[in-house]
């Protein structure tokens, strides 16, 4: 990707993150941050679930498959999340991603600590969506304040659709 596309597509995640607060920020000040927070879960989840078709023929447990057809999904994975894929195996999927274009654009905006804490958690929902819906069990760990990088996944061969948030 030369850095023109690169620099587009960082802007247009940017874009859809500062539209993302936006979003909850309206809906908070409107329903109060509690029910806002379960409305923009479940949009995102379910944009999640939007793409599981994607990773459903490696369900329910051909994690080595995913894993090849999830990092070659991700648009400019290297440069744009830098996933690290810490462990492969038929058991378990762990992959930790060191940047975050979402979360780079709330820090630009000046967000940080906690709201930047829960604006990832509700963002980690996309990943619930997709991979619970696509068959497999999913556990994503948001970023936190203290700790470097961004989320991290742990996928797991699975019975089926994870519930909605």
């Amino acid at each position: 990707m030369d850095d023109k596309a690169r620099e587009l597509l960082r802007s247009a995640i940017g874009s859809r993150a500062l539209f993302y607060r936006a979003v909850f920020e309206e809906m908070r000040d409107e329903i109060g941050a509690e029910l806002a927070t379960t409305i923009m879960k479940k949009a995102i989840y379910r944009r999640g679930a939007d793409i599981a078709g994607n990773f459903s023929p490696f369900a329910p447990a051909d994690l080595k498959g995913l894993k090849d057809a999830f990092i070659d999904f991700i648009p400019d994975a290297e440069t744009m999340f830098q996933p690290e894929v810490v462990e492969c195996t038929d058991e378990s999927l762990r992959i930790h991603f060191h940047r975050c274009p979402l979360k780079e654009s709330w820090q630009g905006a000046g967000i940080e600590g906690g709201e930047l804490e829960h604006m990832c958690g509700m963002a980690g929902c996309v990943d619930k969506g997709t991979f619970g819906e696509a068959g497999f069990g999913i556990e994503v760990d948001t970023w936190k304040q203290g700790r470097e990088g961004c989320c991290r996944l742990h996928i797991t061969p699975g019975p089926g659709a994870e519930t909605a948030p």
